[in-house]
Formats: structure tokens, sequence, C-alpha cells
């Protein structure tokens, strides 16, 4: 019988990963009926390279505690040089995330390709277990209500130039 364990926090995980390689990695995990922690909700790209930095934000910001990026190993992009641009642009976008208080820890970039269920497990368990243990995350959850609220046309000077356009 299994015995699924309760905890007093269950993190969010966004991963976002490409079709070829770790998509199929974790759809082989699942046919392989591996256990990982049901925290991770999958969003398939056609490669890493098609990931715009700005979803991992909006990621945040709509209330995912950690985010994952994982597309195929270096060298075996189907799209020849897309995990390299990927690899690149996130690179970068760390620092960047860093600097506007993100924790690291939350987020994870990985290859893992289509015959490694096992490392897509692995990952998606630790990762759970990491996230878990920061607690949750609320400061870009708190932007998001920000944004919200900005949207609104509460004084007459908005509502003039509102209607001026």
């Amino acid at each position: 019988m299994h015995h699924k364990e309760k905890h007093a926090f269950e993190p969010k995980i966004i991963a976002f990963v490409c079709t070829w390689c770790t998509y199929a990695g974790a759809d082989l995990a699942g046919t392989s009926r591996m256990q990982y922690p049901a925290n991770v909700r999958v969003l398939k790209f056609p490669c890493t390279g098609r990931i715009d930095p700005v979803f991992i934000l909006k990621a945040f910001q709509q209330g995912a505690d950690g985010v994952l990026v994982s597309g195929c190993h270096p060298g075996d992009c189907h799209y020849i040089a897309g995990n390299f641009h990927a690899r690149r642009r996130f690179a970068a976008f760390r620092k960047l995330l860093e600097f506007v208080g993100v924790d690291l820890g939350r987020l994870q970039f990985s290859w893992v390709s289509a015959a490694e269920g096992g490392k897509w497990v692995e990952m998606v368990t630790d990762l759970t277990e990491r996230v878990r243990g920061m607690g949750p995350m609320r400061e870009f959850k708190e932007l998001g209500l920000e944004e919200q609220w900005s949207g609104a046309i509460d004084t007459p000077e908005l509502r003039e130039a509102y209607d001026s356009i």
C-alpha cells in the first residue's frame, strides 16, 4: 500500500520543458510507474530556446513557489542550437532575478534526455523538497496584486487621460 507523507506546505512548481527530450523523459517516468511529487505542473515548448524569461517571472507572479526549465542536453537539440541560446539567456536572466531579490534556490535549469526518466524523478523530487524547505514565495504574488490594482481607473485625472486615448 502506498503511503503519502503530509506536509504543512505543498509548493507549486512550474516546469517549462522542451517537447523532444525532457517532456519525453517525464513521460518515460510516468509510463515506467516511477513516483515523484505531484507538485509539478509541466508546460511543454518545442524547445527551451523558445521559453521567454518573462514566462518565469509570470509563473512566480501567478503563484509558483519554484520554477524548473529543462531541455535537451547540449549538442542534442532538435533545432540545432536552441538549448545553447537558452543557456546563454538564462545565465544572464539569473543575475537579473538575483538583483530583484528572487532566491535562486527556487529556480533550476537542467538537461534531461528522453531516456532519463529516473533523472527527471530525482530532479523534481529534489527541487520540490528544496522549495518546500524554503516556504511559500510571497514577494512576486504581491506584485501581481499591485498590477491588478494599477489597472483601476479610480481618479478623475486617470479617467480623463483614458478617455482622451
